[in-house]
């Protein structure tokens, strides 16, 4: 054996091992990527749990440091790079207490994991079906440990802000108050009747009661919530905030920066939105969007209409795709209206990714819920984000990438979101250039989601780095084209979670600037498809590794 063969099969064994354990202590995760061997646990959010991820991130390191990386195969040092991102980054996510900081949470809370298992897991073997039992049991635990994080986070000073515990605690109260039989497990799953009778009365002994201490335990925390909405009203606020932007993003940004090119990148698409409305006769953009609320063409009159306008779209990306792209995936993509147990809490669109096993494609699903209410110039941007050419694309490639391992090809996202969310935000852009928008109302609507990105920029940091309320963020996202409740849904969403909304447009810039760079070292010969290919050849990476291995991928003609 050489001592790079010897190498190699030290890096795929750390690998290996980290992400292994990193399923075993995620199951939920596990759940989602199609790995059943957990189905009937639960991750553990006390002190033992957290022991257990230290010491992963710990051996991460250790080992790494002892792996020569002189000589070392790309992949090998690509995948090194990527597991030090990610034990560096779990490490501090550790020393700052961000368990206490986010223990309340109303977008992706303890309170709503049963609600969530209806659309992750599956009972449709007895097997199946008891280790969903299993996993419901091991629900008051689980919450217990949750309810211990709060009152730490109570004696630390590391509180949520006090208008994401009232949303938390209002959708707990939902959860404590329905009957059974509209749970959504009762709802999704197709369950002969001895087997509906045995999950109710699950849900009645551990769920309901465990939810309903768990809303005690919320209305006494309340009165603790941090009265302001950002972090840096929060012990050691600044430090916890930039390690959260280099979670989000795998970059050290400074918040002042990206707090001032969101207002420039605000600046500079309202001009291309003035210049659209004025193509169409309208004074400015927001009267061209009142136009657009009142067409009843703009409406959908039924949920089926909007499920075939995005397989349209799906249809004319795909034929449009092989003159950008030489790599496309061997999943498809179906298109599925949001199930009606989960419509109302929905957002407008998401992507689900293919299973491990090749058994399910991906799934882009689209949210029909009151259509009338939904214009239907703003769904392209959408499906071109989330499906194709964006994160169908992007995911389901790289769980098809040939001889990297399972931690490269489904646990990539754990170096954070900015390449995975900017691709999605760059293929909103690429979609013009690829012809795919069909009218200037659609190419209004892809701008109207670019402002609310660039947004995010500023508001995300100006709530958590320079003091600013939860009205004002209300107030700009109001001004940019969001409707007031669209403007309080999203604020709240950027207090809940601290620097996630900066990976949209932090990755989609730095693509851009990648993408720039190699058109101008290689002039006429600049390859875009060879370029999408190279991006999209090695799955999702930190961004710093893109911007120091992509030039090399280039000069040899892509990936």
């Amino acid at each position: 054996m050489t001592e790079a063969t010897t190498t190699s099969r030290l890096v795929d064994e750390l690998a290996s091992r980290f992400w292994e354990g990193y399923l075993e202590r995620e199951p939920i995760y596990a759940t989602l990527l199609g790995d059943e061997r957990y189905d009937d646990r639960l991750p553990d959010p006390g002190p033992a749990g957290r022991a257990a991820q230290e010491a992963a991130y710990r051996d991460v390191l250790r080992t790494a440091q002892g792996i020569e990386r002189d000589g070392l195969a790309l992949e090998d040092e690509i995948t090194l790079d990527m597991l030090t991102v990610v034990a560096h980054i779990g490490l501090a996510q550790l020393e700052h207490r961000l368990h206490e900081l986010l223990a309340v949470d109303q977008l992706a809370g303890a309170q709503a994991l049963p609600g969530d298992l209806a659309r992750l897991q599956r009972a449709d073997s007895p097997e199946r079906f008891e280790r969903l039992l299993a996993r419901l049991a091991a629900y008051p635990a689980f919450l217990s440990a949750c309810q211990d994080n709060m009152a730490d986070a109570v004696a630390s000073g590391l509180t949520a802000a006090r208008s994401v515990v009232e949303r938390t605690i209002e959708q707990t109260r939902r959860f404590v108050e329905a009957p059974a039989d509209e749970s959504p497990l009762m709802r999704a799953l197709p369950l002969s009747e001895a087997d509906r009778e045995r999950l109710r009365e699950a849900l009645e002994r551990h769920v309901r009661p465990a939810q309903a201490r768990y809303l005690e335990a919320l209305e006494r925390y309340l009165p603790h919530a941090r009265p302001a909405d950002g972090l840096w009203s929060v012990p050691d606020g600044e430090a916890i905030y930039r390690t959260l932007v280099l979670a989000s993003t795998t970059l050290e940004a400074d918040p002042r920066e990206l707090h001032e090119y969101g207002l420039a990148q605000i600046e500079s698409i309202g001009e291309e939105r003035e210049a659209v409305a004025r193509k169409l006769g309208h004074a400015d953009a927001a009267a061209l969007r009142r136009a657009l609320d009142a067409d009843p063409a703009n409406h959908a009159t039924e949920p089926a209409a909007i499920v075939a306008l995005a397989e349209a779209q799906i249809e004319r990306a795909m034929a449009e795709a092989p003159r950008w792209f030489g790599r496309q995936p061997r999943a498809t993509c179906q298109v599925r209206a949001v199930e009606p147990y989960q419509e109302q809490e929905a957002p407008p669109a998401f992507y689900y990714p293919p299973a491990m096993d090749g058994s399910r494609g991906g799934i882009y699903y689209v949210n029909t819920y009151q259509p009338a209410d939904r214009p239907l110039h703003q769904l392209a941007a959408r499906t071109f984000h989330e499906a194709i050419p964006g994160h169908h694309f992007q995911i389901a490639i790289e769980s098809e990438l040939e001889g990297l391992p399972p931690f490269r090809r489904l646990g990539s996202r754990l170096v954070g979101v900015a390449y995975p969310e900017g691709w999605g935000l760059y293929v909103e852009r690429l979609a013009d250039e690829m012809g795919l928008y069909e009218t200037d109302h659609e190419r209004l609507g892809m701008l109207d989601a670019q402002a609310w990105r660039a947004a995010r920029l500023v508001i995300d940091t100006g709530i958590h780095a320079f003091g600013w309320d939860r009205q004002r963020s209300i107030e700009l996202l109001v001004s940019i084209g969001l409707s007031p409740l669209e403007a309080e849904t999203e604020t709240d969403r950027y207090i809940a979670w601290p620097a996630q909304a900066l990976s949209y447009m932090v990755g989609q810039r730095e693509l851009n600037a990648l993408r720039a760079e190699a058109a101008q070292r290689h002039g006429p010969a600049f390859d875009l498809r060879a370029f999408h290919d190279s991006v999209l050849g090695h799955g999702a990476l930190p961004l710093a590794t893109l911007r120091r291995e992509l030039p090399a991928w280039l000069e040899r003609g892509g990936a």
